[in-house]
């Protein structure tokens, strides 16, 4: 009978071909389209990509300078010439905050490079040498990572001083325990792969098999750490400048106009509610980005 005959080799080809077709279609889009495909991307990308738009062109959206006084007046309501009101100096709230975006900007950078860098030096020494060396690297992160990275943030500005370099440093400090044990953890992974040990049985160079078989393949899993750090970062540097340990007047970090404005509450509210809403989209926005590559990059969901 027809319906209880085998299908030809021809026939079955042609249906896995059409099965899998759709996976080497999904499997073949770039990894940008990966990642701002999902909602999450979408969202965490047009929030990133306007907060680096804002940082790059202050100069051209800010109608005036962010630390000059008394172009309007003092709590000034939102108006025309000032869309988000002016605060106890009679500054322009909008200027300040777009201003305010470089530094946001310039502190996560800055903070989770240090982190970053320095947590793969720890990481992959700490795998690659293994014994004492592993012993000693990795106890020491764990007796920092008992502590809050606020607390190490706090300790560091107190030795350095406050100030917006000496905050974007020790954030920076803060974050390295944390970096180090999610790199030591991937590198380990690499270490016991066969690859890895096809390469040593080989007779690859320490600085082979550190930078071209190792820091690779841990790499991308430390670029999504670190993309989700930005945030964290973001938010650390802002309450060390809240507590007046950070950026210091009259620069626009959102932070430090958090604190002023927590003096005039009642008065003028929208000062504490533009900068707070500003730190809470950003925040928003780096993680729902993370999130994103991190799907992108994870094989399982590829598919």
């Amino acid at each position: 009978m027809p319906s209880n005959a085998s299908p030809t080799p021809d026939t079955a080809a042609n249906s896995a071909a059409n099965t899998s077709a759709p996976v080497r279609r999904i499997a073949r889009r770039p990894f940008w389209l990966r990642v701002l495909g999902t909602v999450n991307g979408a969202i965490g990308g047009a929030i990133v990509f306007v907060l680096i738009l804002s940082a790059a062109l202050a100069g051209w959206i800010a109608p005036y300078p962010p630390a000059k006084m008394a172009v309007g007046g003092r709590f000034g309501l939102p108006q025309a010439a000032h869309p988000l009101g002016t605060d106890e100096f009679g500054r322009d709230l909008f200027s300040r905050i777009v201003f305010g975006s470089r530094l946001t900007l310039t502190i996560g950078a800055i903070a989770v490079g240090i982190s970053l860098i320095a947590g793969l030096a720890v990481g992959l020494t700490a795998a690659y040498r293994r014994g004492w060396v592993e012993t000693v690297l990795m106890r020491s992160s764990d007796v920092l990572f008992s502590f809050t990275e606020t607390l190490i943030a706090l300790a560091c500005v107190a030795v350095l001083g406050p100030s917006l370099q000496n905050a974007m440093i020790a954030v920076g400090i803060a974050g390295i325990p944390f970096y180090a044990r999610t790199c030591h953890s991937a590198a380990l992974v690499e270490v016991s792969k066969p690859y890895f040990e096809a390469s040593v049985a080989a007779g690859a160079g320490h600085a082979r098999l550190v930078f071209v078989h190792l820091l690779p393949n841990v790499f991308p899993t430390m670029v999504v750490v670190a993309t989700l750090g930005v945030s964290s970062a973001i938010l650390a540097a802002a309450g060390l400048s809240f507590l007046g340990l950070g950026a210091q007047p009259p620069d626009p970090e959102w932070g430090l106009m958090l604190s002023g404005a927590a003096h005039y509450l009642n008065r003028a509210p929208w000062l504490m509610v533009v900068p707070g809403l500003s730190i809470a989209v950003t925040v928003l926005g780096f993680n729902l980005l993370g999130d994103a590559i991190r799907s992108a990059m994870d094989p399982r969901r590829q598919g």
